[in-house]
């Protein structure tokens, strides 16, 4: 942006400088404006000739300009294209280029629209990326007049595309910004998504003798009464009916969480518990869908003792539970609650996602608090988890200063962050497939949405308190402080991850778009303690969610990691495996879960159950 900046500037000053020779003597007698400086002091416009200053009045125009932008453009979705269009013309040199090659391309282009037209064969010219399946029905290629609509589009999009992670003058975070919102744009104008550029929607439309369409309009009718493009019918689902239905009992409850431990399904188990740190974004279900995917249940069978945190769903009461608060009303407690009830000195901790990111900040502050051979942890575990936020991953377009300023403004107001705004804010991360999808199959070709337990679970969404999750944005998404040795105090600790001593096993998947896995690997170089890192194919919840099954379906990677490697170096030398990453976790942790004991009951005298599994919070809207 530095060079835009002087151009601008200087083209700028060279205007005013033209208009004040113009005005000759006068340009002294009108008054000066005036702008304030960073130290506080005042000076005019002009420099001490009585020359326009160029560089101040460019300053004070941004100002204003930045402040009109942010107020009508508060997530920052117009600015990174305007800025990419004002780059290409800063730069016209390439931008010739550019368009030499784009003329090129059209015309071959043109080549393809001709031949077609004439019935002649030609291969398309542009080709959808590999993971678009929205032309892959053969009517997008057999029929010229389809396939010449999809041929212009994808040109100009994928041309577009390019041009905006091409823009000179532009940092990479800004150039991904611009294609980002670009994308959006492009994605929701695709002639899949209108009924009359969709033949596959019309052939649907003709075959029913219209009632496809008029059932696309009952559902979309009820996707608007939900207030969300519904991705799967909500009436199939209930929460401790056919999900979540591990027997267990809820035996400590707080402000913040109910504590779940469940029944055994072996008569003995190893004599170290296992405590699984949940994110408190959606619920804690994820890893108990059903007998057949549940991790929870695999791990009973597997003969070790379980416990679970189900995080309450704030509203505007709790806007002020902080972070710190979170660790330890919530991490805290569940590790002492399963000490008292196993009688074990120590646990075995896992945390998925944002749990993760809490388990390891707790992990660092127990070390301070404790001493780092008195943590009360034996070996921990992260799926899916950030601690270095440098880059991560397709949720950067939504964090700048401008935009948490914005929603940090807004759940001051409300005294929390809604569930279904941070759920939006994924599905736009990956529009087509999450977003444009459903309003396709739903309104254009009038299918209900089909039952999916994964689905539901992601509509089934949580607050976030204002407090907490201005200070998770700001200190750990915009500054980046948990990587910084004793840049954070929490809970009355400064806290470094190096300090961490006890046995790390962490888990990410290739195709997770939420804690892209080489960022998640960064973990590796903080954490001085042994480490085994395992790389899951899949995404941010199928990754993780990831049962033995015979065929192998998956496949996964696993290996020791060290302080010095580097993630395309680990993955090279990593060994790749079928079959299910659970297996290599079990045989990592089992050996240091204790002899075997006998079974402890779900809930005994000293920690009655105060209800049955899944508990109350869970069901709360």
């Amino acid at each position: 942006m530095r060079d835009i900046d002087d151009a601008r500037y200087k083209a700028l000053e060279a205007i005013v400088m033209q208009a004040a020779k113009g005005r000759g003597k006068r340009a002294n007698t009108r008054p000066s404006l005036t702008v304030a400086a960073s130290n506080g002091t005042t000076h005019g416009l002009h420099h001490h000739n009585g020359m326009p200053d160029g560089r101040a009045l460019y300053r004070q125009l941004g100002a204003i300009g930045n402040g009109l932008v942010s107020h009508a453009d508060p997530y920052g979705m117009a600015a990174p294209i305007l800025h990419a269009q004002m780059a290409w013309l800063m730069h016209p040199q390439e931008l010739g280029e550019r368009i030499a090659g784009l003329s090129t391309a059209l015309w071959e282009l043109q080549w393809h629209t001709w031949r077609r037209a004439l019935g002649l064969p030609s291969a398309d010219p542009v080709k959808p990326n590999a993971d678009d399946p929205r032309f892959a029905d053969p009517v997008w290629t057999e029929s010229a007049t389809w396939d010449l609509v999809k041929e212009w589009y994808l040109a100009f999009t994928h041309h577009m595309q390019d041009m905006l992670y091409d823009t000179p003058g532009l940092s990479s975070k800004e150039r991904r910004r611009a294609a980002f919102w670009w994308r959006k744009w492009l994605n929701a104008v695709a002639p899949t998504n209108a009924l009359l550029t969709n033949p596959i929607a019309l052939r649907k439309f003709i075959d029913s003798r219209g009632e496809s369409l008029l059932q696309g309009w009952r559902n979309m009718l009820a996707d608007l009464q939900a207030g969300n493009v519904r991705m799967t019918d909500p009436d199939h689902f209930r929460v401790g009916e056919n999900l979540a239905t591990t027997p267990g009992a809820v035996i400590f409850r707080n402000r913040l969480l109910e504590v779940i431990h469940y029944a055994p399904t072996r008569p003995q188990v190893h004599a170290e518990p296992v405590v699984i740190v949940t994110p408190w974004i959606n619920k804690f279900y994820i890893l108990d869908l059903n007998p057949k995917k549940s991790m929870v249940r695999y791990l009973l069978d597997q003969g070790l003792d379980v416990y679970i945190t189900s995080w309450k769903n704030p509203d505007a009461a709790m806007r002020d539970v902080r972070f710190d608060d979170y660790l330890t009303e919530g991490i805290g407690a569940i590790v002492q609650v399963a000490r008292a009830f196993s009688g074990a000195d120590k646990v075995h901790a896992v945390g998925y996602c944002i749990g993760g990111t809490a388990l390891a900040t707790w992990m660092a502050w127990a070390a301070r608090h404790y001493g780092e051979d008195a943590v009360p942890v034996r070996d921990w575990t992260l799926f899916t988890t950030l601690v270095d936020f440098h880059k991560p991953g397709d949720i950067e377009v939504f964090i700048d200063e401008q935009t948490v300023a914005h929603l940090c403004a807004q759940m001051a107001k409300k005294g929390y962050l809604d569930g279904k705004d941070m759920a939006a804010s994924f599905r736009l991360l990956r529009s087509n497939s999450l977003i444009w999808h459903y309003v396709v199959q739903g309104w254009l070709y009038g299918e209900s949405p089909a039952a999916f337990d994964v689905l539901y679970w992601n509509m089934d969404t949580t607050r976030m308190p204002y407090a907490m999750h201005a200070w998770y944005l700001r200190e750990l998404y915009l500054d980046n402080r948990l990587i910084q040795p004793d840049a954070l105090t929490v809970a009355g600790e400064p806290i470094d991850l190096r300090r961490i001593r006890q046995p790390l096993y962490a888990v990410a998947a290739e195709d997770d778009h939420i804690a892209p896995w080489a960022q998640t690997f960064h973990t590796m170089h903080h954490v001085a303690a042994d480490k085994r890192f395992v790389l899951s194919n899949s995404g941010h919840i199928l990754g993780i969610v990831n049962p033995p099954v015979t065929p192998p379906k998956r496949h996964y990677r696993a290996g020791t990691a060290h302080r010095a490697d580097r993630s395309s170096h680990w993955r090279e030398r990593a060994e790749l495996h079928e079959g299910s990453w659970w297996e290599d976790w079990m045989a990592w942790l089992k050996p240091r879960a204790g002899e075997l004991v006998a079974a402890r009951p779900a809930s005994d005298e000293r920690h009655p159950a105060l209800c049955a599994a899944p508990g109350t919070y869970v069901r709360e809207a």
